[in-house]
Formats: C-alpha cells, structure tokens, sequence
C-alpha cells in the first residue's frame, strides 16, 4: 500500500468518468472538504487487512503530532505500477475506511473506480506533505530476526544521566513528563536540552516524515525503493555523486592521520565463535543470509574483517598505535521499521571505520583525542560546524572515578557542555565512548563521528603485539567512524539546510558537494555555442559546469538553478559575449557580480580549496537529462 499524506486547507474534487466496470455509483457532484488529511492511496498486490489497519494506525499517530482529526480515503492507483485486482483493492479500500471511523477519525472517502477533477490547496508546514509505504509477503514465514544479547541489555539498561560542563564538573539531570529536571542551566545550551531530552527518552521511532526528505527528493539526491526491503535507498546521479565525494574526502582524511586502507567481506558465519561471540555483544540487529547448508550474518561494521585479519600479523609495541580503515560498502543494521526515516536512520549504510590497536591505556587516551581532533575536522570541512551537533560521552562509574583527569582534559577540548551517559557497571565492550549527535528539526538525534575503547576483542579475536619484554600482549582497540554513516552527513547537512530556511538564510550544500557548481544561462538557441566553448573553459579547471538550453526565458532559468541550489549562475548574451564581462549570480549572497571568467574561476577555485572533485555523469546540457522524480 502506498499513501501519499497531504495536510490541506481544503480538498474540491468531482468524479468525471467511470475508468472500470466495478466503479461505485455515485453522483456526479461536487465535494468540497476543508482543514483535513487527504490520503491519497493505491492499493497493492499482496496487501491485505493487516497492512491496512497498520497504515490506519501509522496515519493516525502522525496526525496527533499535526493536531488534525479529520481524513479523506482518495483512492490513487497513479502512486503504484504493482496494483491488486480491483475487487481486493475495493474491499480494502471499504476497510481501510471503517477502521479508521472506529479509531475515532472523522472519515470521507472518494469514489472508487472514477477519474476524478480536483483542486487542492496544502499547508504549508513540514511535515504537511508525507509519503508512506506499507508491505507484506504472504505465504512466506519470516526469517527469523537474531538479536543480540546487547541489544536486549540496552533495552533494560539503568542509566544515571549527567551534564559535564566545560570545568568538567559532573551535573545530575533527569527527565520527567518530557521535561528536564536538574541544576543544569540549560538557558544558552538549548540544542543540548533537546539532545539530553530525546537520548533519556531512548525511544527511536518517528511518527512524521523529517523535512530533509523533501529536499532529498526535489533535489534528486536519493529515494525510497519499493523493489528493496525498507531502508535500503536508491541514489540518482547527483546524490551518487555527493556520496562519492564524500566517501573520497573522509578516506582522504584518514590517510592522512596514518591508517592503513583494506577491503573485508560483508557475511561472516554465523556459527564461528568468536563471531558470534562479538556479534552479541555489539547492540545491532541482523539480517540472517543462507548459503548452502550456512546461516551468515551482514557484518554491521568493519569489525570483524579487520579483527580477523590481524589475528595472524606480527607486531611489535614499536609499531603501535597500528590503524586499519574500510569504507564499508555497505554495513547493514536491521533497524526496527518504525525508526526507519529518510537518510536518517537506514539498514544499509556506507560506513568509515577505523580501527586503532594500541598498547596500553595510556597510549589509547592520547590517540582517543587525536583521532576526536580528526572527526572534528572531518564535520567541519563536510559544512557542519561546532553548533550543529552535540557530545554524548558514555562509561562507567569505576572508569569515571579512575579517570576524571582525562575527563576534564577531553572535555575542555570539545570546548562546550556535553551530556553524560554512567553505568553502574560494564554492559559492552568498551570503557569509554563519544558520539557527535547531530539535533534536526524535529528535535531527533543522530551519531555522527564517534569512537569508543574496546577492552575485550583483542583477547576474544587472539589479537597480539610483542612488548618490551618478547612477551604476547593483547592491545586495545579504537573503534572510530571519523563521520558517522555518509548518508548521515547527507541526511544532517540537508537538515541544516531546511533550519537556516526557517531563519531566513538560502539553503544550499557546500560549493565542494554541490552537483551542478556552475550553471551557464544562454539568453538564445544563438548563445549556445558560445555557452559550450565557456562551459569547456570552467570544467578544464576541475569545476561542475552545465548549460540550460532548453527554449524558456533567462528568468525562468534562474529560478530552476535557484530550485536546484546551484552554487553560481552565469547568463551569456550579446552583451556578455561581445564584452567577455559576464554577470555572475551568486546563490549564497543573492548578488550578482560582473567579472572576466578567469577571475570568477579563481575565485571558486579558492572556494573549494582542497577538496575531491569528480567529474559529473551528467550530460552537461539540461536538455538530455531525464528527470528522475516527477512532480505531484
């Protein structure tokens, strides 16, 4: 079933012509409906009654969150290519309706079966327009879903919660009726309150769709895919290229700071010891492969590949810290379906992940702030600065008290207040952990960069290095992810982008991520020429460069590069062409700057700096690229 959820002002519709023979009699009349949800819906193969009422419920939570009480069923095969016979889809439809009047909405329903007139007029708020996807399979028994032993921990954990201030001075907090009790002064801490708010809560599911997912969309970055199981998207070219630029920027990084590249398997037998041993340590759900007579697990991180591959190297304290990094292509975490949203929250994901292996504890802190300096840097380069995410620090009361130094030292690094996690005792494997949670616009948290200090695998994997005295020892082990998930940094940069929006500022991706950097507007079909000898003079230079050529007028072709949040604008006419002075626009700023192409190239060159650049899969005329999404 797919529903397309539209808070509006009102709905007029009126059915025109019957499209099939099972259409319902109705009268040819006008409707007219106002302050509702309308639901367009298409009803699939294999949907049934359960999939309806879970479509009910589903709608009916999101609309406690938007205060509305009152839906039109408008039934809209237009959504799907996978539709059900119409006699189900006409008795689902007939369902969907009663149990919806028996969850207490005020329920209307369109004709089925008509062609239908009708005009509509949406909210303007973010979470008015909504797209929705409900699935089963019938005559198939579920694989049955392993969870960890972590995960069931993680659930039932008791945590006493903290704010560390920059002296760093433990402060108590709690949460109650969804408010924050504490001497905490949360006053000039506002994003924190509502980190601190959603991580006590822990609960993970979203009821509404968050804004980014418009962007995602308009943009033609990523979508849903119906043909995979929930969570695993689709990329169009131009997200294909914003993730690989960015999977080249943080591999870049990591490098630099030392790691050692190396490519692993995506499953792992799920009966090995020692795998398994880690796997239900480690708080992920998992998605069951079989070969053969074989269960395989899809490896969540680049864990058990690197570990693996040092169990039988040779190394010396000499060498130590030793760093290992994958770019893992993909990870995958069956995350509950509830808490499935957008770029968010996935069950496949690019992951970097580096690993340290070091000598002792003391050599771990001193590499835990290094590698804290590198994931610092690698948000701040990706367009997210200090003021877009918040710390989580995570350990236990014994660690606390035996390290309160590095606490205090860690702490005033980071340089502002940071929330706290304390366990009474040791549930994981590690002993210390940080996340960078980036807060959206729904007050929701996500990890971003994060690296924590395993104690135990070392041992559990038969890891070693030679010390001082010839003799075996295990070493430590840092897990980090420099960035988090790459569609995360996507998801929380589109994010950012909507929160400016709302403060009045233009939302747009840094120049260094952007598809299109440079769009060249010829003011005629005359122009053209001219415009493709300019474009091949700015790509020379290692810059995204594509001519809108198609027969509409310049304004119009400003506004569609304004729509597509291209970084700059150049109009070519007679005027640019005879002077060789050409009006550049400058989405950022809204001005418009005369300049010699040379110099506007130096200057975007400057702009972007140091970072990857791949040329773009596109043609670079507007007119031979389809158009992935279509509008509503």
């Amino acid at each position: 079933m797919r529903i397309l959820q539209l808070h509006s002002d009102f709905i007029e519709y009126k059915p025109i012509k019957k499209e099939i023979k099972l259409a319902e009699e109705v009268e040819k009349k006008k409707k007219k409906l106002e302050d509702l949800v309308v639901l367009f819906t298409a009803i699939e193969k294999n949907d049934d009654e359960n999939v309806v009422r879970q479509a009910v419920d589903e709608v009916k939570s999101s609309l406690d969150v938007i205060k509305a009480k009152k839906i039109l069923i408008y039934p809209y095969a237009h959504l799907s290519t996978n539709l059900a016979n119409p006699n189900v889809a006409l008795k689902l439809i007939r369902e969907m309706e009663s149990y919806s009047k028996k969850s207490g909405l005020e329920t209307y329903r369109a004709p089925f079966g008509w062609n239908k007139q009708f005009h509509i007029q949406i909210k303007g708020h973010p979470l008015a327009e909504q797209s929705k996807v409900f699935q089963t399979i019938k005559g198939k028994k579920p694989i049955e879903e392993k969870v960890s032993d972590a995960v069931e921990k993680e659930e039932k954990i008791k945590s006493n919660w903290f704010v560390v201030d920059t002296s760093g001075k433990l402060i108590p907090i709690e949460i109650k009726n969804n408010e924050i009790f504490g001497k905490f002064d949360f006053s000039k801490n506002e994003n924190l309150k509502k980190f601190a708010r959603y991580e006590i809560a822990k609960s993970r599911v979203t009821h509404q769709m968050p804004p980014h997912v418009r962007f995602m969309k308009d943009l033609e970055i990523a979508d849903f895919e119906s043909g995979s199981d929930p969570g695993n998207l689709r990329f169009y070219p131009k997200g294909k290229m914003i993730k690989h630029l960015l999977e080249q920027f943080v591999t870049q990084k990591v490098i630099e700071y030392g790691a050692m590249e190396v490519e692993t398997p995506i499953m792992y037998d799920l009966e090995h010891p020692t795998l398994s041993d880690y796997m239900n340590r480690f708080p992920a759900r998992q998605y069951i492969v079989k070969s053969d007579d074989k269960e395989f697990f899809l490896r969540f991180a680049a864990c058990f590949g690197q570990f693996l591959m040092l169990t039988t190297a040779t190394m010396s304290y000499k060498q130590l810290p030793i760093k290992l990094y994958e770019l893992t292509r993909y990870s995958f975490r069956r995350e509950k379906s509830g808490e499935l949203s957008g770029l968010r929250r996935l069950r496949a994901f690019t992951m970097p992940d580096v690993h340290a292996f070091c000598k002792d504890l003391e050599q771990a802190k001193k590499e835990f702030i290094v590698r804290y300096n590198l994931c610092k840097n690698v948000l701040n380069e990706s367009g997210l600065n200090t003021d877009d995410y918040e710390m989580a620090l995570r350990f236990t009361k014994d660690f606390y008290e035996n390290n309160k130094d590095f606490i205090k030292k860690f702490i005033k690094i980071h340089g502002k207040p940071a929330l706290v996690e304390m366990w009474d005792e040791r549930i994981f494997y590690f002993i210390l952990k940080y996340e960078l949670n980036f807060v959206d616009a729904l007050s929701k948290a996500s990890a971003l960069s994060t690296d924590q200090i395993d104690i135990e695998n070392a041992k559990r994997y038969g890891i070693t290095f030679i010390d001082e005295n010839s003799k075996k020892q295990h070493p430590l082990i840092l897990h980090c992810s420099p960035s988090g998930a790459i569609e995360r940094i996507i998801y929380a940069l589109l994010e950012k982008a909507y929160m400016d929006e709302k403060k009045g500022k233009v939302p747009m991706l840094p120049v260094w991520l952007s598809p299109t950097q440079v769009r060249i507007a010829p003011v005629s079909e005359k122009h053209l020429k001219y415009s493709k000898t300019l474009a091949e003079k700015i790509e020379k230079e290692n810059i995204r460069v594509d001519i809108d050529d198609r027969n509409i007028t310049v304004p119009k072709k400003i506004r569609f590069s304004e729509l597509e949040w291209v970084p700059y604008t150049i109009v070519v006419g007679n005027k640019e062409i005879k002077s060789k002075n050409f009006p550049i626009r400058n989405r950022k700023s809204g001005k418009v700057e005369n300049m010699k192409i040379e110099k506007f190239i130096k200057q975007i060159k400057k702009e972007i700096s140091d970072k990857p650049f791949r040329k773009s899969s596109m043609s670079t005329l507007l007119t031979k690229r389809p158009k992935f999404v279509a509008s509503i």
